[in-house]
């Protein structure tokens, strides 16, 4: 089954860009379009930052670190629970099933 690719038109700190993706995909681009412009625009008020490119840079780094933390915290959060999971099991006289 193949996957029929549509072009979408988002804008990005008021510039147009045509995306091919495809079709079951659109609605999830449009929103990282959204997002994307959205952090560019904070970069771009604060004032340190010029140019649309170094803008850019500065996003995708900003959110690449945030996505990094998410997925660290995801890691930490999930060995904390495996060790709460197998002290309550210890404490319970529970035979684990990991």
């Amino acid at each position: 089954m193949s996957k029929q690719s549509t072009t979408v038109e988002v804008k990005i700190l008021d510039k147009d860009y045509l995306v091919a993706c495809p079709a079951e995909e659109q609605e999830a681009l449009i929103r990282a379009a959204r997002h994307l412009d959205s952090k560019m625009r904070e970069i771009r008020t604060s004032g340190k930052v010029f140019g649309t490119e170094r803008i850019a840079v500065m996003a995708a780094l900003n959110m690449t670190h945030e996505l990094l933390e998410r997925d660290t915290m995801s890691d930490v959060t999930s060995t904390l629970l495996k060790a709460m999971d197998s002290k309550l099991e210890n404490a319970l006289g529970e035979p684990s099933n990991h």
